[in-house]
């Protein structure tokens, strides 16, 4: 379990982190979402010990952090810190003596888990970005942590690398708690469970994915494909069904699109098909749009400060 309980982070006059407050349960895997500049790296930072709130507490465990903590978390800074002249075998080994961890067993299985099999032999600088990623991990999981935070862990990557961490992490996160650190709003999408979401140092969100999409959002859209219908005569019949709140439509070639607003106070769909059947309308399409976690972000974050 991780406590942040109104923790803030001056550097000077500058307030970075301004008195933010959440926990995070084992076992979950939360996405720490904002703007470049938000307090996203400062806030783990404090998390694992490299900072001293300027305010606030943080326990891990319900124990403050220190040593002892440190020993649960492991990190993966943006830039993970890897010496490019060594090969990635004597890195690891290197890395488990520094831990104080048998590298007999301990590397051959990260080597297995974050899949460097084929790489183990060649130096880190010969390595692709995707591949330096994944000794970073391995670094960051040396020490067996109950916690591993990542902070922007496919910056840089190409799709296939980008996908190839996704899975990683998601396989990781099913034995430990994870936090990423991103502001790459399909990685937390593809991998997080929960959202955290912090502006100009302010936490201003917090919940699961899936509700946060639902429940900042008062509308929600259909789109629809329409033949043999006129566009004044589909307008005024669609804007006449209860709980639909506008409608924009355009012709397409010998079919009308429509994009509906729908209010979340019913269900209006059945009637909207009804009413294009009885008016002997060809209905191709009924797509209902889902509030983005991109969407959410920019009505949340709109105006605050990134610097």
């Amino acid at each position: 379990m991780i406590e942040v309980e109104h923790v803030s982070m001056n550097f000077g006059t500058f307030r970075a982190v301004d008195d933010i407050s959440f926990s995070i349960r084992t076992g979950e895997i939360v996405g720490l979402l904002g703007p470049n500049g938000a307090g996203k790296t400062t806030t783990m930072r404090m998390i694992t010990g490299y900072l001293e709130p300027s305010k606030g507490s943080i326990r891990i465990d319900g124990q403050a952090v220190g040593v002892d903590t440190k020993r649960k978390i492991g990190y993966m800074p943006e830039s993970a810190p890897l010496y490019s002249d060594m090969i990635v075998a004597d890195y690891l080994e290197y890395v488990a003596q520094m831990d104080g961890v048998d590298a007999t067993e301990r590397v051959p299985y990260l080597a297995k888990v974050c899949a460097l099999g084929e790489v183990m032999h060649k130096n880190i600088g010969d390595l692709s970005r995707g591949n330096r990623q994944r000794v970073g991990l391995a670094h960051a999981l040396m020490g067996d942590p109950e916690i591993l935070i990542l902070d922007e862990p496919t910056s840089g990557l190409d799709p296939n690398q980008v996908q190839e961490v996704r899975e990683l992490i998601k396989k990781i996160g099913e034995t430990r708690t994870v936090i990423v650190s991103t502001h790459i709003l399909s990685e937390v999408e593809s991998i997080c469970n929960r959202v955290i979401i912090i502006s100009g140092g302010k936490k201003i969100a917090d919940s699961p994915t899936e509700e946060l999409r639902s429940h900042q959002t008062e509308k929600d859209e259909v789109r629809l494909l329409i033949g043999k219908a006129d566009t004044a005569s589909l307008k005024s019949a669609l804007e006449a069904v209860a709980g639909v709140a506008s409608c924009s439509a355009t012709v397409e070639g010998d079919k009308i699109a429509c994009t509906l607003s729908l209010t979340k106070e019913r269900d209006a769909r059945p009637d909207i098909a009804r009413i294009i059947l009885d008016k002997g309308w060809d209905l191709f399409e009924m797509e209902t749009r889902k509030n983005s976690l991109e969407d959410v972000f920019r009505t949340l974050t709109s105006g605050g400060n990134d610097k």
